[in-house]
């Protein structure tokens, strides 16, 4: 199972990477650099969902383990719908291109916590 999470944070730093090459593309934005962040991030976050579900069916997660998970889930949801919203030639709120900056923090944050209390306990 560790080597999955490992997985997953190699997908997290390359979601970040890939998103800091594409922020510095023109637009009309990169149609590789776009392609190639959507996938590495949809790839990640269902690896994500299955190495969590994996996890759930060996050992049941505990309430909290469940609350950060499903936390981090939704705070990747914000990231899919706020990078859509700015992958097209419509302006958006400023408000929008700050959720989509600032979150990835706080998912590392929330990634971290969550690794911690899945990691520490015993199978």
């Amino acid at each position: 199972m560790e080597k999955k999470f490992l997985i997953a944070g190699v997908f997290l730093v390359l979601i970040i990477v890939s998103g800091l090459w594409l922020s510095r593309t023109a637009r009309p934005l990169n149609v590789l650099a776009l392609t190639v962040h959507k996938l590495i991030a949809v790839g990640g976050v269902a690896l994500l969902v299955i190495t969590l579900y994996r996890q759930h069916q060996a050992m049941p997660l505990t309430s909290i383990q469940i609350a950060v998970s499903v936390t981090t889930l939704v705070l990747f949801l914000a990231l899919i719908v706020t990078g859509g919203l700015l992958s097209t030639a419509k302006t958006w709120p400023a408000l929008v291109l700050k959720i989509h900056q600032v979150v990835p923090t706080i998912i590392i944050l929330s990634t971290a916590v969550n690794l911690y209390l899945l990691l520490g306990r015993k199978a």
